[in-house]
């Protein structure tokens, strides 16, 4: 086994699956670095994640600054090993009511900074001939739900990005995978389905494991999809979702 330490870049560490992620790949003695956009959040974090653990601030909404974060980034922590695509915002509405004002802020988010940021950061990666990039999809791109047309758009299109990164940057050396969670227990999906107790019923009935996920699930699928026992493992997009997607 490969015992060089390893340097992880988690967006959206502060909260959340980001913040699962992140708490597995420390403990497990990657240096993590944290991206985020509250300051509140990343300091607490990188508080009790200890000193395998530093945290950038910035809000990837700012899409033409990626570029010199990402170089500003590398020059201080050095070389990132690992990318997890985490960060992204939700939008629940009725179709009739999404403006293409409210769409693209979503697109912007969702898809356009995983974009501007895995080709940073793969430009760095392929000097070494080594890297592992994780995109965060959701099983929202698996099947229809109401609500969240713009959601639902960009995570479908984060799996085709997957899939064409990993033809182009498998061959560089540099593996790409998906994790598409399930209905997960997090701040923003238990927002979602507290506040619509039909979802939420049906949601529990159609998944075989009978309950929701925990982040801690998502982590430990996305610490495998990063590790070198996953090496021959590239363009995939892997469920954790309790059975969600095949349940009846």
């Amino acid at each position: 086994m490969n015992t060089k330490q390893k340097t992880a870049l988690v967006t959206g560490g502060g909260s959340g699956l980001g913040y699962a992620i992140a708490s597995k790949f420390v403990e497990r003695g990657i240096h993590t670095i944290i991206l985020g956009r509250s300051m509140e959040k990343l300091t607490t974090a990188c508080e009790h994640f200890g000193e395998l653990c530093n945290y950038e601030q910035y809000d990837l909404a700012e899409l033409d600054g990626i570029p010199d974060m990402a170089a500003t980034i590398i020059e201080k922590h050095g070389p990132i090993d690992i990318l997890v695509n985490n960060a992204g915002i939700h939008q629940k509405k009725s179709l009739f009511d999404v403006s293409h004002q409210d769409f693209l802020k979503v697109i912007e988010i969702n898809q356009v900074s995983v974009l501007s940021l895995s080709r940073e950061i793969a430009r760095h990666m392929a000097e070494h001939k080594s890297g592992a990039i994780l995109n965060i999809s959701s099983m929202a791109s698996q099947y229809g739900i109401p609500y969240v047309i713009a959601y639902t758009s960009t995570k479908s299109a984060i799996e085709g990005m997957t899939r064409a990164m990993a033809v182009e940057l498998s061959p560089l050396g540099i593996r790409v995978n998906c994790i598409a969670p399930g209905f997960i227990e997090t701040d923003m999906s238990r927002k979602a389905l507290d506040n619509d107790p039909e979802r939420k019923n049906k949601v529990l009935s159609r998944t075989p494991l009978g309950r929701l996920g925990k982040p801690e699930d998502v982590a430990d699928a996305a610490y495998y999809l990063c590790s070198e026992q996953a090496g021959y493992i590239t363009g995939v997009v892997l469920p954790v979702d309790g059975g969600n997607s095949i349940g009846f």
